[in-house]
């Protein structure tokens, strides 16, 4: 017995020009404080991703209890905070190439600024923390990235390499 069916057929057109559909994805950021061993010293709540790095220190207040020494990049810029020696790259100025000193102390906080990427990247070999998740529950993606410093923090302490 043969069943007769109408599919609906929609009618393609043909440009020139291909149209290339970019599906988005929801970033989040976060704030590492970490030392110079790789070893997270603090960790801020998640954020959109287009929340800007020196906006999201504004408003968790950092504070620093005793003098320490920050390297940062330039998306910290205006950023001072109390009890802080801030070490910041210096930016090529318009029609002028650094000089010879200004290059070696970037390279200098750029040596330094290496660790704080390592131990980032030592936090995100955890799948959970780099790939997109889609659990919205609250403070899901808080706990995730939390307990992956944490692990992180275990393994500097207790497995010597």
């Amino acid at each position: 017995m043969a069943v007769s069916v109408l599919f609906h057929v929609r009618r393609t057109m043909r440009y020139k020009r291909s149209t290339i559909a970019v599906k988005k994805t929801h970033t989040v950021k976060n704030i590492f404080i970490t030392s110079l061993i790789k070893k997270v010293l603090y960790l801020s709540p998640t954020y959109e991703g287009k929340a800007h790095d020196k906006s999201i220190c504004d408003e968790e207040q950092i504070k620093f209890e005793v003098p320490v020494t920050l390297w940062e990049d330039l998306g910290f810029l205006g950023l001072d905070p109390d009890n802080a020696d801030v070490k910041r790259p210096i930016k090529k100025p318009r029609k002028r190439e650094l000089d010879a000193q200004e290059k070696d102390f970037n390279r200098q906080i750029s040596s330094k600024r290496v660790k704080v990427e390592h131990a980032i990247g030592q936090c995100k070999i955890f799948r959970i923390v780099k790939d997109e998740v889609r659990a919205f529950k609250d403070e899901f993606r808080d706990t995730c990235m939390l307990l992956a410093c944490g692990l992180n923090n275990f393994k500097i302490d207790f497995i010597k390499i």
